[in-house]
């Protein structure tokens, strides 16, 4: 199985990544960035839609920038739906 250093995260998201469960690049890619982010958001209140997009884009293997107009819009709207 792969470290979660694998997908470039930095330090401080492996991290929190692993405080929430997640210990593996298999395991984010099996749960998502959706659920990721749910997880995150639980424990860290601030975790904002940035983290969501960073995730996603490190599962896609692109740079967030690179992520599709499409995906950011149905990313923030999940995200404004668990903020709420």
């Amino acid at each position: 199985m792969a470290e979660i250093t694998s997908l470039k995260l930095g330090k401080t998201m492996e991290k929190k990544l692993r405080s929430v469960g997640i210990y593996t690049a298999e395991a984010l890619r099996e749960i998502g960035s959706k659920e990721a982010v749910f997880r995150l958001k639980a424990q860290y209140p601030s975790t904002c839609v940035v983290i969501l997009y960073h995730l996603e884009a490190a599962l896609q293997g692109v740079e967030m920038k690179e992520l599709a107009s499409s995906c950011k819009t149905e990313l923030k709207a999940f995200f404004n739906q668990i903020k709420a």
